[in-house]
């Protein structure tokens, strides 16, 4: 997601300062920067061969901003491609205007803070939105997720009138949950507290004996054994989840948000159908409307693919389930695979290419080979189910792709998300969705019919994670009605994998940079080394952490990933999420003193690079 390499053409007299000093800037800047910008410079002798070439040939009517037609000073500054370096230039190296001395160098400014959003490029579409529309409500957001509930706070905080329909359609295994969304009820909170709860009796079983620990079972009989109680685990959550579901309900009626337990259709840009549980309709009217239905598991496409439960089911279960085969390699089917083989369950994860896509790919490896390894997590690679097929004794049979098969009592399928928007009725709007995962397609959460706004994993090239969906519900809710302009900020995003080991990150991966700035451009930093907690541990010997940080090559050597695969990976990551979005240097970053002893300490020591050779296993301090 970062910028590709621009190229800026100036033109102007040589004997010109303001001439002499943009183009002395912008150099220096190419010089520092050379995957991100290319000057061309075109001087001319003198002043009258300069206004000669701008304005009687004819040069700037190339342009279609008006700011260019009517500029007649020097320099003259403007986007275009690299191949004119011709002079006089063509107008076949026009792409856009920049403008003169004052816009070039605050340009400049703006470049040297490449994280900061440049707000005055926002341009949304005029919504037709007046004071006194006539409508229901200023706002109706759909659905009552984590992004659907910070924008209807937060435009009711602003003094918007603000209703918030929310209605779960069951999974097809029948399952159905509060308000709150997936992060709430099946995902992001469920997920790690089964996860802790795996951690903690890894810890037991692997670790304690270490430290001096003794368990009941171990001074009687000499060793240890733990048994987790499913249904009393599951129960604890879910009674903690019940308890956010109320405490949700309660602060929407303390902002004076209206809240629905109805399911939106729309009947037209300004009207939507409101169905409750029991069939009952209404109609409601609305100047603006915020689609944040969000995402539902994809399910299998195989014979019997009824059979298979999703992560809308797994935290559900009133009972263990069991011997487990999780379909998938995606972040929700390896936490899963993890949670459940930490608490001691028979767990295979069926993998059709590669883990975790889209992540670094050598972090990806590493999760996977400690799952293997350490949590006996078994891999059947390059194969998918073909048939489930129930048996005699409850389990479930499944035939894979190579002709083997197996018995489960539980399979799991975690293949992909398709966004929920099929029953909404946009498409009557004009607005438009990604095929491939019905995600809707805008800019600025905005969408093609411009009163109806989206956000969250509904809205298409976004990352699908619950802050992200917060913090662009509550910023798109203050342009809406608090006169804001600024827009939500995509990249620099940070997110963690929460595997039995944990995998946390933020920026690019190591691949990507490669891929966009070539391999002679991008340097590695990377250390394996034995997390401080499991040095006494006999079961953790044969594990490492690991960490690197990927840069551009060229001073001043701007990071542009940081990896880390390690314990405890989130609260490792967040604070180098904001330096990132501060430009980060690999300077910065060494220079900082690190916390001793700790993981994160390792980040900010890396020394060794790849290209090096050198053994990237650190020694003692």
């Amino acid at each position: 997601m970062m910028s590709s390499q621009k190229v800026l053409h100036v033109a102007g007299w040589e004997s010109c300062g303001f001439y002499s000093r943009c183009l002395s800037v912008l150099k220096s800047l190419s010089i520092l920067f050379p995957t991100r910008l290319r000057v061309i410079q075109h001087a001319f002798p003198d002043r009258s061969s300069y206004r000669a070439w701008l304005l009687e040939d004819g040069f700037r009517s190339h342009f279609t901003d008006p700011r260019a037609l009517e500029h007649t000073s020097s320099p003259f500054v403007w986007f275009g491609t690299g191949e004119d370096t011709t002079h006089p230039p063509s107008s076949d190296s026009i792409q856009s205007y920049l403008g003169g001395h004052d816009a070039t160098l605050d340009w400049c400014r703006q470049f040297m803070a490449p994280c900061e959003t440049v707000v005055n490029e926002l341009q949304m579409v005029d919504d037709g939105h007046k004071p006194d529309h006539g409508y229901d409500y200023d706002l109706v957001v759909i659905g009552g997720g984590s992004g659907g509930m910070a924008a209807a706070k937060e435009a009711a905080a602003l003094g918007a009138r603000v209703a918030c329909l929310d209605f779960v359609k069951p999974s097809p295994a029948g399952t159905t949950w509060g308000l709150g969304g997936t992060c709430v009820n099946v995902g992001c909170i469920p997920k790690k507290l089964f996860h802790a709860g795996s951690l903690l009796n890894e810890a037991i079983l692997q670790d304690s004996p270490a430290f001096g620990v003794q368990i009941a079972s171990e001074i009687h009989a000499n060793e240890i054994s733990t048994k987790v109680q499913w249904p009393v685990l599951r129960e604890n959550i879910q009674n903690y989840i019940r308890s956010l579901n109320f405490k949700y309900r309660v602060r929407l009626r303390e902002k004076d948000v209206t809240y629905l337990n109805k399911l939106g259709t729309f009947k037209d840009a300004h009207t939507i159908e409101a169905v409750d549980k029991k069939g009952r309709s209404s109609t409601i009217t609305s100047s603006r409307f915020l689609i944040a239905t969000g995402g539902r598991p994809t399910p299998l496409s195989c014979p019997g693919a009824d059979l298979a439960i999703s992560s809308d089911d797994i935290f559900f279960m009133e009972q263990s389930p069991g011997k487990t085969l999780c379909v998938g390699a995606s972040y929700i089917s390896l936490e899963c695979a993890g949670f459940l083989a930490g608490i001691g369950l028979d767990v295979t994860v069926a993998v059709r290419s590669i883990l975790l896509r889209g992540f670094d790919r050598e972090c990806s490896d590493r999760v996977g080979k400690y799952m293997e390894d350490h949590s006996k997590v078994k891999f059947r690679r390059g194969v998918v189910p073909s048939k489930l097929q129930k048996q005699e004794n409850g389990q479930i049979e499944v035939t894979f792709s190579d002709g083997s098969t197996d018995s489960y009592d539980t399979v799991l399928a975690a293949v992909g998300r398709t966004a929920d928007t099929e029953k909404l009725g946009i498409s009557p709007l004009g607005i438009k969705v990604n095929p491939k995962n019905q995600r809707i397609l805008g800019k600025y959460e905005q969408t093609d019919c411009p009163n109806v706004y989206a956000v969250g994993d509904v809205l298409d090239d976004t990352p699908e994670l619950t802050p992200v969906a917060i913090q662009a519900g509550i910023k798109l809710a203050r342009r809406l009605f608090g006169g804001s302009k600024e827009p939500m900020d995509y990249v620099n995003v940070s997110t963690t994998v929460f595997t039995p080991i944990e995998y946390s990150c933020v920026g690019i991966s190591e691949d990507d940079a490669i891929s966009k700035y070539g391999e002679d451009n991008v340097e590695v930093y990377h250390s394996e080394f034995l997390p401080l907690e499991w040095s006494l541990s006999n079961a953790r010997s044969h594990s490492s952490a690991f960490a690197k940080i990927v840069c551009e090559k060229a001073e001043p050597q701007r990071v542009l990933g940081i990896h880390y695969v390690g314990p405890n990976a989130g609260e490792v990551m967040q604070g180098y999420g904001v330096s990132m979005r501060q430009g980060l240097t690999y300077k910065q970053l060494t220079e900082t003193v690190g916390i001793h002893p700790t993981c994160s300490e390792e980040i900010v020591t890396l020394n060794i690079t790849k290209s090096s050779g050198e053994d990237a296993a650190a020694g003692g301090c």
